[in-house]
């Protein structure tokens, strides 16, 4: 059973359906990616998996349990982390009071230590700045905290909208090698990029999304090859529905 199960997912706001017969999933220590043009429904899909919209239709099942029916603020307990696009830091608080947060309500001192340790040692910077307020970071250590945060709660799926906006291409560089270094570790990654060629570089599959539904599906470097892409990207067709590939070997390069 795959860590991640989304079932057929139908999402609406207002009046207007954003998301129709959506299914995805993502199995144990695997990197996914999302993709597809603006607008398309990647971030709804993402925000309906933490319960941030309401469902007109599918399940989400996640380590072999419903979460469809589970409140917003029930979801991190179960095991997912969300890092929201554009950080969405408390901005007068500290980079220390952001990350405490991220560990949950009535921690344990010992899991806190632990989590702000590893915290700190993927992020240096970090440590540097714990007394700094959120604000006044820049966006690359904005970018950091939030992903620190999230992974304050030791979560068994990280889901990450739009990890490199804004960031210079050093700082993507970093954040990319960050997400191999906790796949390494086991850590299941699903994320949203604007950046095809970027985010399929560190993926071991990825779900390409048109006009809220899934066109293209597989393995990541089939995907960068394939003509079809390009074509849902700039508008010049509109591929079938395509059926999902065999799981890719979860090695990445």
């Amino acid at each position: 059973m795959p860590l991640l199960d989304v079932r057929d997912l139908a999402v609406k706001q207002g009046d207007v359906q954003i998301l129709w017969g959506v299914s995805i999933r993502v199995e144990a220590g695997e990197v996914v990616c999302i993709l597809g043009p603006n607008g398309c429904g990647k971030s709804t899909l993402m925000n309906s998996v933490s319960r941030l919209t309401n469902l007109v239709g599918g399940e989400i099942w996640f380590d072999g349990r419903p979460i469809h029916g589970l409140a917003a603020h029930e979801i991190n307990r179960v095991g997912v982390s969300h890092v929201l696009e554009r950080y969405r830091l408390f901005p007068y608080m500290t980079v220390y009071e952001n990350l405490l947060i991220g560990a949950g309500p009535r921690p344990k001192a010992a899991f806190v230590r632990e989590r702000f340790d590893r915290v700190y040692a993927l992020f240096p910077r970090l440590a540097e700045r714990s007394q700094q307020l959120a604000y006044s970071l820049s966006g690359g250590e904005q970018q950091m905290c939030a992903i620190g945060r999230a992974l304050m709660s030791d979560p068994k799926l990280l889901m990450v909208d739009e990890p490199f906006i804004g960031l210079s291409p050093r700082l993507r560089q970093d954040v990319a090698d960050t997400f191999r270094a906790l796949n390494r570790e086991g850590l299941a990654i699903l994320v949203i990029e604007q950046n095809v060629r970027e985010a399929l570089a560190f993926s071991h599959r990825g779900y390409v999304l048109q006009s809220g539904q899934i066109r293209l599906v597989g393995e990541a470097a089939a995907l960068a090859q394939d003509p079809q892409l390009e074509a849902i990207f700039v508008g010049r067709a509109r591929p079938p529905l395509q059926t999902e590939a065999p799981a890719a070997s979860l090695q990445l390069h």
